[in-house]
């Protein structure tokens, strides 16, 4: 191949990501599925300009590789220690009963026992890629799902090599416990290797580099960090995630980590987005079509299964149903590691080639379903706390002497405006459509209440009628003008403070009837530009007076 050829490829590549995923992110579908439909659209089975599937996978891993070393560096080792009993409890239980029941449901289907092992811990893993990217799109790595569903990848990964250990020994029927003994001995050697290394040379060594003041040399020695390590675990038989964590790890507490990640950013991101339209290339429609029923029976039943058995473990394990079914239906795919671990199998003999095709077209559908998968837990928590409970809204705490204050919104802003109302002992009651935030600001003291605040029910229960005033801190653009406009139809006299995204948010909101409409972006802008002002050595007078000009001009 020319290098004209490459360079094509490069810009088909870039072309078809630059065009799919702002198209999926508008219609709300997720920037992972956006580059998985582009992965179709230049794969084999679509327009076809890539057939070497493989190649371009075993690049685009590098993508994984660079998200697991984001993760780690963002992560203090205090906190990993603080989440042993997930990473190791769960973690390992969710591995062995889902890879058991998998296992034991290919015997029943006249597998043998080797090939049924490998099929059903191959399977009972899921996917860091798609997992990690989508609580990291949603900002939700720091939630209780969040933690709970990494510490679970965390352990898949570690499982690689008794896993691949295990491969090897059933190909080569040889004594299982004296190979897999072996392979564990020289993993935690690496492991300890790696972590006095990173301990004790890594910030002298980034310190030396940082001396010479040459960005692109600093840049070349974290990634070098990072992929020496990464290589130094597949040496060994782990995952190069896996070494990529511990690298993260280990420079967690370095001095230069802030500049380490804006560094790595642009290789994880353009990495990892050709890792997602890799598994779109992967999926073998031709195989789909001649055996549709088979394989859609599959996929259903693996999704069906694994979310299940995730859910009933993380129950047992103390955690709330909200997060337990997040965290199942997160996980319930299977993972690209499935792609290495049943490759080698057949390789060494372990698995028919014919099984090899609908086993991995199996991992890459059910890598295709996680966005879906994620939305449908949001929808079935909301569907399920709403079964429940309709609303909780109550005024029995307050005086119905003194109107009140109504806060549709328990987000940050929010949560400052009951703060605020307290310390001046002003009556208040918070509306929150979100379970794990009314349990969250009940836990720390405030008067919040579960119920949809664009109800009208909702709106009486909460004494409209009395109140002196709502403040509307609503996320969402139209549920905030749906709010204003049914509360200022029903109630006219109550005064409506609202908060805007924009300029054209808050004109749509003094449209329904907002009494006032506070732009969020603008504020912040005017409150820096008024410092910046007053370090520059105007009088805070003068710069007061400026910005005010701004502020009456812009909302005038």
């Amino acid at each position: 191949m020319t290098e004209t050829d490459y360079l094509a490829d490069i810009l088909v590549l870039l072309a078809v990501a630059v065009i799919a995923v702002p198209v999926f992110q508008r219609l709300r579908l997720g920037s992972v599925l956006g580059y998985l439909a582009a992965g179709v659209i230049v794969g084999p089975w679509g327009l076809g300009f890539f057939d070497q599937v493989e190649e371009i996978r075993h690049i685009a891993e590098f993508g994984v590789v660079f998200l697991l070393f984001i993760i780690g560096i963002e992560l203090q080792p205090a906190r990993l220690w603080a989440m042993r009993r997930m990473v190791f409890g769960l973690g390992t239980a969710q591995v062995m009963v889902t890879g058991l029941v998998i296992a034991g449901l290919a015997v029943l289907f006249d597998q043998p026992l080797s090939t049924a092992v490998i099929i059903g811990f191959g399977l009972a893993l899921s996917s860091t890629a798609f997992g990690l990217q989508i609580l990291t799109d949603r900002g939700e790595m720091a939630t209780e799902h969040g933690r709970t569903a990494f510490s679970v990848l965390l352990l898949q990964d570690l499982a690689v090599v008794p896993l691949l250990t295990l491969v090897s020994l059933l190909g080569a029927e040889t004594p299982l416990l004296e190979g897999i003994e072996f392979a564990i001995l020289e993993a935690v050697l690496v492991i300890a290797f790696v972590i006095l290394v990173g301990r004790f040379f890594l910030s002298p060594i980034l310190r030396l580099v940082a001396t010479s003041r040459t960005t692109e040399v600093f840049t070349a020695a974290a990634v070098f960090a990072v992929l020496g390590t990464a290589w130094l675990m597949e040496e060994v038989g782990l995952s190069l995630a896996l070494g990529a964590f511990l690298a993260g790890l280990m420079m967690a507490d370095s001095h230069y980590r802030h500049q380490v990640i804006a560094d790595i950013q642009p290789f994880r991101g353009i990495l990892l987005g050709l890792f997602f339209m890799a598994v779109g290339m992967s999926i073998n429609f031709g195989l789909l079509g001649r055996q549709s029923i088979l394989i859609a029976g599959l996929v259903l039943g693996l999704l069906l299964l694994k979310s299940a058995i995730n859910w009933g473990l993380c129950r047992i394990m103390g955690i709330g149903r909200p997060d337990a079914i997040r965290v199942s239906l997160l996980l319930s795919q299977s993972g690209e590691f499935g792609f290495v671990l049943f490759g080698l199998a057949t390789v060494s003999g372990v698995l028919p080639e014919d099984l090899f095709q609908i086993l991995t077209l199996l991992v890459a559908l059910t890598m295709a379903t996680t966005p879906l998968m994620a939305n449908l837990s949001e929808y079935l928590n909301r569907y399920l706390t709403k079964a429940a409970v309709r609303h909780d809204v109550s005024t029995d705490h307050i005086d119905a002497d003194q109107p009140h204050v109504i806060i549709a919104g328990f987000g940050r802003v929010g949560r400052r405006v009951a703060r605020i109302l307290e310390a001046s002992e002003v009556p208040y009651l918070a509306i929150e459509s979100n379970a794990d935030r009314v349990l969250e600001g009940r836990q720390d003291g405030f008067s919040v209440f579960y119920g949809d605040a664009s109800q009208l029910d909702v709106l009486k229960a909460a004494g409209a009628g009395q109140a002196g005033a709502l403040v509307c801190t609503l996320d969402k653009e139209v549920p905030a003008v749906r709010l204003v406009n049914i509360l200022r139809q029903r109630y006219r006299r109550i005064a409506i403070h609202a908060r805007g995204r924009d300029r054209q948010h808050c004109d749509e909101l003094l449209k329904a009837g907002a009494t006032i409409a506070i732009s969020e972006s603008l504020e912040a802008s005017l409150q820096i530009g008024g410092a910046v002002l007053n370090t520059m050595g105007l009088f805070e007078e003068d710069a007061a007076a400026l910005i005010e000009s701004f502020r009456k001009e812009y909302y005038g």
